[in-house]
């Protein structure tokens, strides 16, 4: 899941710099229905969400709104003004909301160590993004006789260089604001991901069909449980496409133009499909899995992995330069992330 996120990321950066944000989740949207619709056809014998009844629509159409429309919308700006190294390292902030979001919607247990968890992953963020900036100044120290400190009085007063120490950071606060949203969008979409799925499975058995049961008419003798994530993901993904068509159509009078444009530019289109692929196609329906068959916290610990595994990559792809103090601040987020679930 993890590598999956990571080439996704990848792809999207280069994709969304070149075709904006809006044209490109719009498109992403359609292909990965059309590759759905094939995959439910052939896994599930019909090419749409076999046995999901309306309480499963309804909260999977509500992670679709959380995670793929705004969620999405705001990873892409993100990737635009800091990249998808950045943007996967703010990524971590899925895992604290997760566990905020499954203990308050779900009930599950979130242990004290969670708030170490919460600091750690947070220190990480910082450690990567701030940096010290120090500057000096002259000053005059006041002298016994009253007059005050800071009056010039070279035969008197004794010049003192003050040292000043700020922190600032090294990235467009535009693009942390995006990031930030992204990964808080991502968890909570996760939670309502997890109770749309429960419902899909009360939903199957209240239709009389086993889990390990092959659909009638399926092409691939594939259990059901398997080409479930992929029909919750088909839902999450109808409402993505609605949603970003929306958006653009808003936004954008020529859109018909910008979506001609992205639609030429070949090497855009070849990163759209990677991450297309790896994104709201396989990435999306394996955390499902994991989410349906584990808590949604230890499945976004899997998925926290992917702000150190894209550092090599992006540092070689995109000739990026790598701080020790980022490549430790990553290590340290991911280490925050895993202590909420230990």
């Amino acid at each position: 899941m993890a590598v999956s996120w990571t080439a996704t990321a990848l792809f999207a950066e280069v994709a969304s710099k070149r075709m904006g944000s809006l044209p490109l989740n719009t498109l992403r949207m359609t292909m990965s229905l059309a590759l759905l619709f094939v995959t439910l056809w052939l896994t599930m014998g019909m090419p749409y969400p076999r046995y999901a009844d309306g309480q499963t629509w309804l909260w999977l159409l509500l992670s679709g709104v959380v995670g793929y429309v705004i969620g999405d919308y705001c990873l892409m700006q993100g990737y635009i003004y800091i990249g998808s190294r950045f943007g996967q390292l703010f990524m971590t902030l899925s895992a604290p909301t997760a566990a905020l979001t499954g203990r308050l919607l779900l009930g599950e247990q979130m242990r004290p160590l969670a708030i170490i968890g919460m600091v750690v992953t947070l220190a990480g963020i910082a450690m990567s993004i701030l940096s010290k900036r120090s500057s000096r100044s002259q000053g005059v120290v006041g002298r016994a006789d009253g007059i005050p400190q800071g009056v010039q009085d070279n035969t008197l007063g004794t010049k003192k260089a003050i040292k000043s120490i700020t922190l600032s950071t090294t990235i467009p606060k535009r693009g942390i604001f995006f990031a930030a949203m992204a990964g808080i969008c991502q968890g909570f979409g996760l939670v309502l991901s997890k109770i749309g799925l429960e419902h899909y499975d009360a939903a199957i058995a209240a239709a009389g069909v086993a889990q390990e049961a092959v659909p009638t008419g399926a092409v691939l003798p594939l259990p059901l449980f398997l080409s479930v994530p992929f029909a919750a993901t088909m839902i999450r993904a109808t409402m993505g496409l609605v949603g970003f068509f929306a958006l653009l159509a808003l936004f954008n009078k020529d859109w018909k133009a910008k979506l001609s444009h992205a639609a030429h530019d070949r090497t855009a289109m070849w990163c759209l499909l990677g991450a297309t692929v790896f994104g709201p196609f396989v990435g999306v329906s394996a955390s499902l899995l994991a989410t349906q068959y584990t808590s949604t916290g230890i499945a976004q610990t899997l998925f926290a992995l992917t702000p150190v595994l894209i550092i090599a990559p992006a540092a070689l792809l995109f000739h990026q330069r790598v701080t020790v103090r980022e490549v430790i601040g990553a290590v340290i987020s991911v280490a925050g992330v895993c202590l909420f679930f230990i």
